[in-house]
């Protein structure tokens, strides 16, 4: 006899079963090689084809006799320039063995090739959780704001920071005290999502973020937040990405033994 124990359970499994095959994808951020951050002289990297440079035209890049890259789908040889990068966009351009990621992030042009047989996603062997319980679906209440509020956070490179438009925050209450999260847009329409930390992190969670998406808001503004699928960000496998860390306010005074903890290739510097 099936219980609603083992149906959320298994809803659960299936969710993260997914979640980690996305992770592990052959051209996914495990497999990303380099971050490279352009600059007006032209440069080479030990990772991709070319002389890459960017200016106020955009990134160029200049191939050598003998170098190619695909551009949506065509052979690129010689000179080839992208033009502007909107901020948090990507041009994925194929190499010999992988891709580069071309992108803008914080203001400034970046390359970050990616190759299967990389190290970190061949031997990627899952990550820890918190086992999945009711007991972290708790509802919470939407509150929007007048009007949207640029909120700027810091990243996971030092320097570097993000602008994110906060739609409104979400109020809940955990064990009886009442606590909040600044939220952000999410992946589809009316969908929310939300960067926080909580007094797990650097314990038994990673320390700089965790991040949670939450479906639209019903008609009385009531949302469902499972912190069972509290995700890791790419920053927590590699030293590659310019995820956002969460707004100062997103700092829970709780501990959300919930969801995805502190991967096995950070547990050795979180853990000296």
């Amino acid at each position: 006899m099936t219980t609603d124990t083992d149906s959320f359970v298994r809803q659960w499994r299936d969710w993260h079963d997914r979640h980690e095959e996305a992770r592990a994808d052959p051209q996914g951020f495990l497999a990303v090689t380099g971050l490279h951050w352009l600059g007006p002289a032209p440069q080479r990297f030990p990772d991709a084809p070319g002389a890459w440079h960017t200016d106020v035209d955009g990134v160029v890049v200049t191939l050598a006799p003998g170098e190619e890259i695909t551009v949506d789908g065509r052979r690129v040889t010689g000179r080839h320039a992208f033009g502007p990068i909107a901020e948090r966009a990507s041009v994925v351009v194929g190499v010999d063995g992988g891709l580069v990621e071309v992108a803008r992030r914080g203001g400034h042009d970046i390359l970050r090739p990616r190759r299967p047989d990389h190290p970190l996603r061949t031997a990627y062997r899952g990550t820890p959780t918190y086992p999945p319980t009711s007991r972290w679906v708790l509802t919470g209440r939407y509150v929007p704001f007048d009007a949207p509020r640029a909120t700027t956070v810091g990243a996971a490179v030092e320097g570097l920071e993000h602008v994110y438009d906060a739609p409104g925050r979400i109020e809940f209450e955990v064990d009886g005290l009442p606590v909040s999260l600044t939220a952000f847009g999410g992946a589809t329409p009316g969908a929310l999502s939300v960067l926080f930390t909580d007094t797990t992190a650097g314990v038994t969670t990673y320390p700089a973020v965790r991040s949670l998406a939450v479906e639209a808001p019903d008609e009385q503004g009531r949302v469902r937040l499972d912190f069972n699928r509290a995700c890791n960000l790419p920053c927590a496998y590699t030293d590659f990405a310019t995820c956002p860390l969460p707004p100062a306010e997103n700092r829970l005074p709780v501990a959300v033994e919930a969801g995805e903890k502190i991967p096995y290739e950070r547990l050795a510097a979180v853990r000296p």
